[in-house]
């Protein structure tokens, strides 16, 4: 990832202390109801300023690709990058600890509820709003496309295989990540070896 730059380039700033860290990924966590990197992208790009929108996509890129949840990977390469593990350690329990309580009392709640018709209709609500969150983050990104060094054409060649391969096809997601996200990488690195 390209290095992130400090308070006095290109309007750039740097959280000041494992209190800042933990403090508003503990406010994005508390936003992120359905899907949190929406809410991500929006905090640490635009509100924080910690990152470019290009920075914010190459983390998510490699979030995507560890295993483990994409925000968690994300928050905790975040937090290091800034602070070393302190940073990584308040990144990483300011985005659990709140949401962590909600999901005990809800879990507890829904096992009470569970067999109520509007509870389901409820549930099946929010995945929908999960999946218009993906999108709007998938829309705000595409830009940053403009740059990468496949070009605009190959990523949306990758970005369809990948929609056919998983929401068509079914196939695994360990197989597609590996087989595709293996020929992309692989294009990429042809194309900025020229």
């Amino acid at each position: 990832m390209s290095e992130l730059p400090g308070d006095d380039d290109d309007g750039q700033r740097r959280p000041r202390s494992a209190m800042e860290v933990f403090r508003v990924f503990n406010r994005l966590a508390l936003q992120g109801f359905g899907g949190v990197l929406a809410v991500a992208q929006r905090e640490l790009v635009e509100r924080e300023r910690w990152m470019t929108p290009a920075q914010f996509l190459e983390l998510l890129s490699l979030g995507q690709v560890l295993p483990g949840p994409n925000i968690v990977n994300m928050a905790l390469m975040i937090g290091d990058r800034f602070l070393g593990w302190r940073g990584a350690a308040a990144a990483l329990a300011g985005l659990m600890c709140a949401p962590l309580l909600i999901v005990l009392l809800l879990a507890a709640l829904y096992r009470e509820t569970m067999s109520q018709p509007m509870v389901a209709g409820a549930l099946r609500g929010m995945g929908a709003v999960a999946a218009g969150l993906v999108i709007a983050t998938a829309l705000k990104l595409v830009g940053t496309l403009r740059g990468n060094p496949m070009g605009l054409k190959a990523c949306a060649l990758f970005a369809v295989l990948t929609l056919l391969a998983i929401g068509v096809l079914r196939w695994p997601m360990v197989g597609v990540v590996l087989g595709l996200g293996g020929a992309a990488v692989a294009t990429a690195w042809a194309r900025i070896g020229r």
